[in-house]
């Protein structure tokens, strides 16, 4: 990984190829990097696999890929905040992995620890333990998870400096770190750029190390050039 800069969000999602897995932050639409899945709409990747809590919702964040037909299959855990995707996923047009909401959060942390998986105790004995390994571990039988990664993950923060360490806003930070660690280019949407050093280090929870390409919300490139779009909903400190 180099040295993170600044760059346009159309442009960044070249990075994104037919068939990836994509981690995307955000609880609904909060901490949701909006100004790049609005940019992903605008790129011809397809067949595409999303790791997120949910698939935005309907006509909004995630589920305008959703309409696209952008999307192959989702892995999450809170999929009825958009009804579409319970709709797709019955007319065969949308694969769905569900997990448990903190069996979602661990396998993307240990996807970014570097770990296969880990055992747990949730869903064993429910439909969603069907085909998955069980051991007994001390007389209780637990339930083997796969870690989770990705080719690229977009994530949201609320500021970032030239280098790319980001912080969060209160409950915009959601899976957003954790996502930050487990895929192969990272790209930040953030909504303001600082110079490196006025960010205090006890406040950055995402070092630079893990950020490959940092994003402005709202900025879009057109034909005519690079011009700004209000965005109130993508706005961190609106969804808290």
């Amino acid at each position: 990984m180099g040295i993170t800069k600044e760059v346009d969000s159309r442009k960044v999602m070249e990075r994104i190829q037919t068939g990836d897995v994509l981690m995307v932050g955000g609880f609904g639409l909060i901490g949701s990097p909006l100004t790049l899945i609005d940019a992903l709409t605008k790129h011809d990747a397809s067949e595409l696999t999303i790791i997120s809590n949910n698939v935005g919702e309907a006509g909004e964040g995630l589920g305008l890929l959703l309409r696209q037909g952008k999307i192959k299959k989702a892995i999450g855990s809170y999929f009825t905040s958009n009804r579409e995707a319970v709709q797709y996923y019955n007319e065969g047009k949308l694969e769905i992995e569900l997990l448990p909401q903190g069996t979602l959060s661990e396998a993307i942390r240990a996807g970014g620890a570097g770990l296969g998986g880990f055992y747990t105790k949730t869903a064993v004995g429910t439909e969603l333990a069907k085909g998955k390994e069980t051991k007994a571990i001390d007389g209780e039988t637990y339930l083997l998870e796969k870690a989770l990664k990705a080719d690229v993950a977009l994530i949201r923060a609320q500021k970032a400096d030239t280098k790319g360490n980001l912080v969060y806003y209160k409950t915009a930070r959601n899976f957003n770190p954790n996502m930050a660690t487990a895929a192969k280019y990272v790209i930040a949407e953030v909504d303001e750029i600082v110079e490196v050093g006025e960010l205090s280090a006890e406040e950055i929870v995402t070092p630079h190390l893990y950020v490959d390409a940092i994003v402005k919300s709202g900025l879009i490139l057109t034909k005519e050039g690079v011009v700004e779009r209000e965005n109130k909903r993508n706005d961190c400190k609106a969804h808290s």
